[in-house]
């Protein structure tokens, strides 16, 4: 395998993305984008030295401050001043793997000759990236609109020798670990700090984290579905061809064919039925799941729009010879996607939990609480409350936060997209739905058992089996907390 990533200007898929975190590969930039860097810096250089009219952010302040214009001695000064103002980052850290793919996001979107930054800015990230130093960031302090400032800031602050970065399991100061490099702190030119600060690789690293996670989840919650159907003696009429293509819902219609394909040969599902009907939680899982499916996809082609784009400001074009101070880092393009996305997998979630009641009601030949001995023993009875808290919590998640605004910096900033507590709040939504996936599959499972000697269809058997060698069936009552835990990281961890 190719252990190197060369940042060009192609486009990066989210998946791609994430492999090369979890591969461990290296960045290094192309010949082409390094040539696109140095010619918008030298761009810039000339126009700074030419140019009688004010230039946002990089000959004037900040925000309201845009009217203030600064020497020509201070320039890089202002750059500085700015990282360290905007480090105001509070709450708990980002995970590593985040801070990881914001710092990639970063040099992605200062490659493609658009921003004005020296290449040896562009190169430090890559240092950064290629031996783990991870700088300190906090989940809170961004507005998602003139770009992450906050969580930019105290991702950069360490490129200067301030601030502090996670290096070989250790929290230290940047100064310490850039002298064992051998890094001097850079020293910022003319909007530099503005191009680091400005841009949307918070909101962004998280909800490429999120969609990647969330397609693992559908596809494994297909099984999971199955397995609950089967185990629960339900029909396999609501998932025919011709009753789900006639809504025309593309991921209706996939769903339906998984689900057919999945149970094939199932004795379970082939078994003569004595009720006319089941409950939508388990009849309409194309729309449901389809609904998700579609709502993954079209999030996802959002997300990637966007994570092959310059988004500082101002936007520079050398060969048009134009600097235009615009909104290229305001996240409403992807905060409403990401609240969306929470609301899918909300549901994901809701549906699950409600097959899950289903499954311990002592109906269709199940025990009560799927346990042989109820009363004595309470089986399932407390895994479906804990699914039940875990939905509501993501149910009270799902409040979209992009419908938010509260103005800034004396009203210049007078809309904002609030896409950092959208992003923040749909990685906790991801992990819910982890959950309660869990939890079904451990509560499938543990019915199926009592479907014997009848089997269900060979790729559910082969689930089961697999599934069985990390939680064994439940005859009496035991501590669950264990064996949820070990279910939910087998649903998260495993592609079935």
């Amino acid at each position: 395998m190719n252990k190197i990533h060369h940042i060009t200007p192609e486009h990066l898929g989210i998946d791609y993305a994430c492999a090369i975190i979890e591969n461990g590969k290296k960045l290094a930039l192309s010949e082409e984008s390094i040539g696109l860097i140095n010619k918008c810096r030298d761009y810039l250089d000339k126009k700074i030295e030419t140019c009688t009219e004010p230039l946002y952010g990089i000959t004037t302040g900040f925000g309201s401050l845009c009217n203030i214009s600064i020497n020509a001695d201070d320039l890089g000064r202002l750059q500085k001043n700015l990282v360290m103002s905007h480090a105001c980052g509070v709450g708990e850290h980002v995970a590593p793997e985040i801070v990881k793919m914001m710092l990639l996001l970063k040099v992605q979107s200062l490659s493609y000759g658009n921003s004005g930054v020296q290449l040896s800015t562009v190169q430090r990230l890559i240092d950064f990236f290629n031996a783990d130093v991870l700088p300190v960031v906090y989940q809170q302090g961004s507005l998602g609109a003139s770009g992450d400032l906050a969580p930019l800031a105290n991702m950069c602050l360490p490129l200067l020798g301030l601030g502090e970065v996670l290096h070989e399991g250790k929290i230290r100061p940047a100064a310490e670990v850039l002298a064992e490099k051998g890094w001097e702190p850079l020293t910022l030119k003319s909007k530099e700090g503005l191009a680091l600060l400005n841009g949307t690789q918070f909101m962004s690293a998280h909800a490429v984290w999120a969609i990647y996670r969330a397609k693992q989840l559908y596809n494994n919650a297909r099984y999971v579905a199955a397995m609950s159907l089967d185990a629960f003696d339900g029909r396999i009429e609501p998932f025919g061809y011709e009753v789900n293509a006639v809504r025309h819902h593309q991921g209706q219609i996939s769903v339906a064919a998984d689900m057919r394909t999945i149970l094939a040969g199932s004795e379970l599902i082939a078994q003569p039925k004595q009720h006319v009907q089941d409950p939508y939680s388990f009849r309409c899982i194309p729309q449901v799941h389809g609904a998700v499916l579609d709502t993954i996809n079209y999030v996802g082609s959002v997300l990637e729009n966007e994570i092959n784009s310059p988004t500082d400001n101002p936007t520079i074009f050398p060969d048009e010879d134009i600097i235009v101070s615009a909104g290229n880092f305001h996240g409403e393009p992807i905060a409403m996607p990401m609240d969306f996305l929470a609301v899918a997998l909300t549901e994901l979630s809701n549906i699950s939990e409600r097959r899950i009641y289903k499954l311990i009601g002592g109906t269709r030949g199940l025990p009560s609480f799927l346990v042989a001995k109820p009363g004595l023993n309470s089986g399932f009875m407390i895994a479906q409350y804990a699914a039940a808290g875990i939905v509501n919590q993501s149910k009270g998640l799902c409040w979209p936060t992009s419908c938010d605004s509260i103005p800034s910096s004396q009203g210049q900033e007078d809309h904002v997209s609030m896409g950092a507590n959208s992003a923040t709040k749909l990685l906790r939504v991801v992990d819910n739905t982890a959950r309660v996936l869990g939890i079904e599959l451990m509560t499938a499972a543990q019915a199926l058992d009592f479907r014997r000697p009848l089997k269900s269809s060979a790729r559910i058997e082969a689930l089961h089996a697999s599934f069985r060698k990390q939680v064994p069936f439940i005859d009496e009552d035991t501590v669950m907390s264990p064996l949820i835990e070990r279910s939910v990281k087998f649903v998260s961890s495993c592609t079935f």
